[in-house]
């Protein structure tokens, strides 16, 4: 048995069946002579198991033979310590890749305990920029690395790169529960989130006094809608007869949202069976895509609800006209909505923002964060604080208070006190 060179490696001849050349240097380091002549070297070893393998180290021309040593010897010093070299790489073949666990995260964990809103948002996410980017790798191998520069890559929208990480951490997070990766592992946890602007929009009573002169205008005359000066609007009616009145349903899915907070598909998805008139509630879910719960809700809210008439089989409150088995849709309600503020002259105002404005103003009263966060359904207070936005009012007439006291002190004069405007406690039953 010939110590291994790469001239004697050159020098073996194919012989039409594969053979094994072992190096006489290093015991269990050889070279195999395929059928057609094709080489590779190999180690072979047995575990303390008593268990022989063979394990490939890479081919002849790719590696010189003294790398191939090299890297057989290693193979063979972990042997000696107890280890299984080729078993462990067969496990790494065998482990779940992140396409794999992304699948399972969705199946097993999205489906259940989320809602479909969150399904679809997941879903999207993981599509457009997880499987590209990850979804090949072995769950256990990715890194923090491997996450930063995906994040950095959505750089441009900060507010997608956060919640993808946030999406992939909960994913990564139930790895360590399903024995994937080990535990505190997670490779998301290290990834400095980008600052966002929250958007800090609410209606002012100006624009709401704009807002509701639009909605009756809506139901009453109709909306004006403009000429755009195409050939075609030659032929339309005299300016005056250009209005198109909106439909009741959107326009009081609207002002249902302005009465009590809630969301745009928690609305649309409103059954009388949801409806408690005499308990004065409604059930709504009590986070968001959860299962519906009673909820208090104000007299403006149950009058309207009270004048609406029921459509015989049909379960919604809001159901189509033209369908009412099916409720009316978000898109409906969105198309007549961007009608209304482009009217009310509030045209950077999202739905959403209607509960935004509903925070502010119960802020406003001096109730406590508490009480708004049961209002809007928070799970904390936390997520409460973004709904209750920067209110400047108070803040200047506190400001023109403090300041009058202190140049009258500059002056040497008694100040003129301007008195703040009390906040109406709330009177105990």
């Amino acid at each position: 048995m010939p110590k291994l060179t790469k001239r004697s490696v050159d020098e073996l001849p194919a012989d039409g069946a594969t053979r094994f050349v072992w190096d006489s240097e290093l015991k269990g380091f050889g070279v195999r002579v395929g059928e057609a002549g094709a080489k590779a070297y190999v180690v072979q070893y047995r575990t303390r198991a008593g268990r022989s393998r063979r394990m490939t180290l890479g081919r002849h021309g790719v590696l010189t033979v003294d790398e191939a040593r090299a890297k057989a010897r290693k193979v063979l010093v972990a042997v000696s310590d107890g280890a299984d070299p080729m078993a462990d790489r067969s496990a790494l073949r065998a482990a779940p890749t992140v396409n794999e666990l992304l699948d399972r995260h969705i199946d097993d964990h999205v489906k259940i305990h989320n809602s479909p809103r969150m399904l679809e948002l997941t879903e999207r996410d993981f599509n457009r920029f997880a499987r590209p980017a990850l979804g090949s790798l072995k769950v256990e191998s990715v890194t923090l690395q491997d996450v930063s520069k995906l994040h950095l890559s959505l750089r441009e929208t900060p507010r997608q790169a956060n919640l993808l990480i946030a999406l992939l951490s909960k994913a990564f997070g139930n790895a360590e529960v399903w024995g994937m990766r080990p535990k505190l592992s997670n490779p998301c946890r290290g990834v400095k989130r980008y600052e966002e602007n929250h958007r800090e929009r609410f209606l002012s009573a100006a624009e709401l006094k704009r807002l509701g002169a639009a909605i009756r205008e809506a139901e009453t005359v109709g909306l004006p809608w403009e000429d755009d000066g195409s050939p075609k609007s030659r032929h339309l009616a005299k300016p005056e007869n250009r209005r198109t009145l909106i439909a009741r349903a959107p326009l009081d899915i609207i002002l249902t949202l302005l009465f009590t907070g809630a969301r745009l598909s928690e609305i649309c998805e409103l059954k009388w069976e949801h409806v408690d008139l005499e308990a004065r509630t409604l059930r709504l879910p009590g986070r968001k895509g959860g299962v519906r719960k009673t909820h208090p809700v104000g007299t403006d809210v149950l009058e309207l609800l009270a004048g609406i008439t029921r459509v015989d089989d049909s379960p919604w409150v809001f159901p189509r006209t033209t369908d009412p088995s099916r409720q009316v849709s978000k898109e409906v309600v969105e198309n007549a909505w961007q009608r209304l503020r482009k009217r009310a002259d509030i045209e950077d105002v999202r739905l959403h923002d209607l509960r935004h404005t509903v925070g502010t103003v119960a802020g406003r009263t001096g109730v406590s964060s508490f009480a708004v966060r049961d209002l809007l359904r928070h799970a904390s207070t936390a997520m409460t604080n973004k709904y209750v936005n920067f209110d400047a009012e108070p803040v200047r007439e506190l400001s023109d208070h403090v300041g009058a006291r202190i140049a009258a002190s500059l002056a040497g004069t008694e100040a003129k006190v301007i008195p703040l405007k009390k906040k109406r406690r709330q009177r105990a039953d």
